[in-house]
C-alpha cells in the first residue's frame, strides 16, 4: 500500500503499513523478523526504494550542471526533495535546507563554520547530560581549540532535564545552547520550544538535534523558534547518506563555507573565489543525488501518514511495552520517563545478563534490538550503567512485536537462570 494524506484522527494501522516495507517480510533463524532497532536506523518503504532505483535507471546525471533532459530531470527531483523536507519540518524557505550526509555532519558543519567564527576564549556552550556523542564531541573539539567552556544541563533519575538548573546556567550568557529534541537512549521528549525561548532570552543561539524527533513527533522549526535544526535521513525512513541542516537564513548567509570545490562557488579565479548562494554554498562537489531524492519521498510518506498520528501510535506502543515488560519479565530494569513524554525508545536491563548476551539470544528468536551505550557514554555514566539493551519503534511496529520481545526475554531468563 501507499500512505495517503490523512487529515482525520484515525489511528495509525502499523500492521497494514508493514506491507510497504519489504524487508520486514522475512524470517531470521526460522522466526518472523521483529525489528526493534529503528532508533539506530529505520527501515525503508517501497516508495523510497523505487524512487532511488528510478533515478539510476532513468535520470542518472549530475545536478545543476547539464543542459540536457537527464540532468534537468535529476535536478528537478533533487531540488524538489528539498522542498518536501522543508514541508515536513515546517521550514518556510526550502533554500534554508542544507543537504548533508547525516545529523553528525550537520552539527560539525555548524561547529566548524559558525563556531569558529563566533566562539572565543571564555565563551560558554550549554549542552545536556543526555546528548548523543554527535552533539557532544564537535563542541568539545571547538571549545578546546577556541578556549571556550562547556556546561551541562543535568537530568533527574527519570531522565528528565532539570530546567531549574538550566535557568541558572543561562546566567553565564552562553553563545550557544545545543540539545536533543528526543533522547536516543531514554526516549525523553524535551520541551524544545520552552528551552529555545529561555536560551534566546539569555542571548544564546539554539541548535536542536532532531535525529530521533523528525520520524516520530511533529516538528515545526518556525514554531519552535530555534536557530539550527538537524536530522539524519536514514532514521526517518530515508536512505543512509542523507541528512539535513536547517538554519535561519541570516545565519547561514553569514557563515563561511564548510568545504571548498565545485557547486559551492559563483566565480573562481587563481587567487580568490566568490561563494554561491545558500543552500549550495555548503554543498561542495557531486552530492548523493539518489539519497536526497529518496529522503524527499520519505518526507512525503511521513507527512501523508500524519505526524500527530505517528506520535500517538508510538505513545501507545511505549505505554504497552512498559506495562508488558514490567508484568512479564520478573526483575527487569526499565529506564526513562513516562510514555506521555517519551518517544518510541525503551532501554532496559535483565539482571544478571549482559545486554550483549540479551541481544544475541533475542536474535536467535528473530528479535533485533540494540545493546551497548548507544553513543551516550556520559548518560550511562550518570545512570551508573555500563550498558543497556534498547528496543526502539517505528511506524511499522506493532503490539505483536512487543509480545514477541517479551516472549524472547522469558527465554533469556530461562537460559541464564
Amino acid at each position: 500500500m501507499t500512505a495517503e494524506l490523512r487529515t482525520d484522527a484515525t489511528p495509525l494501522d502499523p500492521a497494514a503499513l508493514r506491507a510497504d516495507f519489504p524487508i520486514l517480510d522475512q524470517q531470521v533463524f526460522g522466526h518472523p523478523l521483529v525489528y526493534l532497532d529503528s532508533a539506530a536506523t529505520s527501515q525503508k518503504p517501497q516508495a523510497v526504494i523505487e524512487a532511488m532505483d528510478a533515478y539510476y535507471r532513468q535520470d542518472n546525471a549530475n545536478v545543476h550542471r547539464g543542459i540536457y533532459q537527464l540532468s534537468e530531470r535529476a535536478t528537478a527531483a533533487y531540488e524538489g526533495a528539498r522542498a518536501k523536507v522543508a514541508a515536513l519540518i515546517g521550514a518556510p524557505d526550502p533554500r534554508t535546507v542544507i543537504w548533508t550526509r547525516n545529523a553528525t555532519e550537520s552539527i560539525n558543519l555548524v561547529a566548524y563554520t559558525w563556531g569558529r567564527k563566533n566562539i572565543h576564549r571564555g565563551d560558554a556552550i550549554i549542552l545536556t547530560e543526555m546528548e548523543h556523542h554527535a552533539n557532544l564531541v564537535p563542541w568539545q573539539i571547538l571549545t578546546q581549540e577556541q578556549d571556550g567552556d562547556l556546561e551541562f544541563i543535568p537530568i533527574d533519575d527519570d531522565g528528565v532535564l532539570r530546567l531549574d538548573v538550566f535557568e541558572v546556567l543561562l546566567r553565564l550568557r552562553p553563545k550557544l545552547v545545543a540539545f536533543t529534541h528526543v533522547s536516543n537512549t531514554l526516549g525523553t521528549i524535551n520541551p524544545v520550544k520552552e528551552m529555545t525561548r529561555m536560551a534566546h532570552e539569555a542571548g544564546a543561539l539554539v541548535l536542536i538535534d532532531g535525529a530521533q524527533a523528525v520520524p516520530h513527533v511533529p516538528v515545526d522549526v518556525a514554531d519552535i523558534g530555534c536557530d539550527f535544526y538537524v536530522f539524519s535521513g536514514h532514521k526517518a525512513l530515508g536512505p543512509t547518506g542523507s541528512g539535513v541542516l536547517w538554519g535561519r537564513r541570516e545565519l547561514l548567509e553569514a557563515m563561511p563555507p564548510f568545504m571548498g570545490g565545485g557547486d559551492m562557488i559563483r566565480e573562481v579565479h587563481l587567487r580568490r573565489s566568490e561563494w554561491n548562494d545558500i543552500p549550495w554554498k555548503f554543498e561542495a562537489g557531486t552530492p548523493d543525488i539518489s539519497a536526497q531524492i529518496g529522503l524527499g519521498v520519505a518526507a512525503d510518506y511521513l507527512r501523508n501518514l500524519g505526524m500527530d498520528r505517528v506520535r500517538e501510535h508510538e505513545r501507545e506502543l511505549v505505554a504497552y511495552a512498559l506495562e508488558t515488560l514490567a508484568r512479564e519479565i520478573p526483575g527487569i530494569e526499565l529506564y526513562g520517563p513516562p510514555a506521555d513524554i517519551r518517544g518510541g525508545v525503551v532501554p532496559f536491563n535483565v539482571p544478571g545478563v549482559h545486554p550483549h548476551d540479551v541481544a544475541q539470544v533475542l536474535d536467535r528468536f528473530g528479535v533485533a534490538i540494540r545493546a551497548g551505550h548507544h553513543c551516550t557514554m556520559p548518560l550511562h555514566e550518570r545512570l551508573d550503567l555500563a550498558a543497556t539493551a534498547r528496543a526502539s519503534f517505528g511506524v511499522y511496529t506493532t503490539k505483536a512485536d512487543i509480545d514477541a520481545l517479551a516472549a524472547a526475554l522469558r527465554e533469556v531468563q530461562r537460559l541464564f537462570a
